[in-house]
């Protein structure tokens, strides 16, 4: 039998949870509460290199994020392996998450928000309507792919959705003590950190400087926030 988990973390790409939500994972990890990392494409297109293969790509890539989530103290990565820039919202593609959701049971189901406006990559819009559809109400009623009642797999209520790169941040987080980690997970990541156009030391105070003002108006120095909804039906 699989344990549940505290939390499942549905990242679009290899990389997008070290951006969004790695300085809170490594502080569950600390906790000892054991994290899944759910990473929907495999990548394969984001690069500027022209002399790459995709396939090519896609394995860097998934190397990568192993490294991250080892370093972040996540000890299960599932890889769903779409293509980038691919994903569609189709009944396909929801049952895979809502079987996830079902056999590791997550209080917490942590992902990009779906409803940020202008410029967003398609993939975030769709893991995260996809994500919030398969928790509710796909993963708690069983009549909804009851295929999956014959694997054992039975409805389950997610407690607590967390979005990232939300415009209505409701929900902040004490990520001070992890930042340092955060840094070091996105590092792993090489093939990404050499198409950002900063030094190394400029890209680090950047991203300092974005969760201090996360964290404006609390009580600790850095932040990440989200768009945060508790589910009680």
């Amino acid at each position: 039998m699989i344990k549940p988990v505290k939390a499942m973390i549905i990242s679009p790409h290899p990389d997008d949870a070290e951006y969004g939500v790695a300085g809170t994972v490594a502080h569950w990890t600390k906790e000892g509460k054991d994290i899944l990392y759910v990473v929907c494409t495999n990548g394969d297109k984001g690069t500027s290199d022209v002399t790459i293969k995709p396939e090519e790509l896609a394995r860097i890539r998934e190397r990568e994020q192993l490294d991250a989530a080892k370093m972040l103290g996540v000890k299960d990565v599932v890889f769903l392996r779409h293509p980038d820039q691919g994903l569609e919202d189709t009944p396909e593609f929801r049952r895979e998450i809502v079987r996830l959701i079902r056999m590791y049971k997550p209080e917490i189901v942590v992902t990009a928000d779906p409803y940020r406006r202008y410029l967003w990559h398609r993939d975030h819009r769709i893991t995260g309507q996809v994500t919030l559809d398969a928790i509710f109400p796909y993963a708690r009623d069983h009549f909804s792919y009851p295929d999956l009642l014959e694997e054992g797999l039975y409805p389950h209520k997610v407690k607590e959705v967390l979005l990232w790169a939300s415009e209505d941040m409701n929900y902040r987080l004490d990520i001070t003590d992890t930042f340092d980690l955060k840094i070091a997970a996105l590092r792993c990541h090489k093939s990404q950190m050499a198409e950002i156009p900063f030094q190394e030391t400029e890209f680090e105070n950047w991203l300092r400087q974005r969760h201090k003002d996360m964290a404006e108006g609390e009580d600790f120095e850095l932040a990440e926030a989200f768009h945060r909804v508790e589910i009680f039906w």
